[in-house]
C-alpha cells in the first residue's frame, strides 16, 4: 500500500518518462482519462508499481508475466478496444521510472 504522496511521485516520473512517449496519448494528455482515453497507467498505477518492485531483473519477461498476472487479469478494459494498452510496449520505461523514484528516495 502506498500513500497518495508516493503514488503521486511515481505518477509524475512515469508521466515525464513514459507518457511523453505514448503513441495513444490524446491531445492535451496526460492525464488521458479526462480527455476520453482510458489509460492502463492511470487505472492501475499501484499495481504497476507493485509489478516493478516484484519483478526486479535485467530481462523484461518477468515484468511482462507479472503485469499480465497481476494487472491485466483484473483490468476491465482487457477485453475491449482499449487493449492492448500502452503498457505492453512502455513497460520497460515504466520500470525504469519506478526505479528512478526508488533510487531518489534511498538517497
Amino acid at each position: 500500500m502506498y500513500t497518495q504522496t508516493e503514488l503521486g511521485e511515481y505518477m509524475a516520473e512515469i508521466r515525464e518518462h513514459v507518457c511523453s512517449r505514448c503513441i495513444e496519448r490524446p491531445p492535451g494528455g496526460p492525464p488521458c482519462l479526462s480527455h476520453g482515453k482510458v489509460c492502463g497507467i492511470e487505472l492501475h498505477l499501484e499495481g504497476i508499481v507493485d509489478v516493478c518492485h516484484a519483478a526486479q531483473g535485467d530481462v523484461m519477461d518477468p515484468y511482462i508475466e507479472q503485469l499480465h498476472n497481476d494487472v491485466c487479469s483484473t483490468c476491465t478494459e482487457c477485453v475491449t478496444d482499449q487493449c492492448p494498452c500502452p503498457l505492453h510496449y512502455l513497460l520497460l520505461l515504466a520500470a525504469e521510472a519506478v526505479d528512478t523514484v526508488d533510487q531518489r528516495r534511498r538517497n
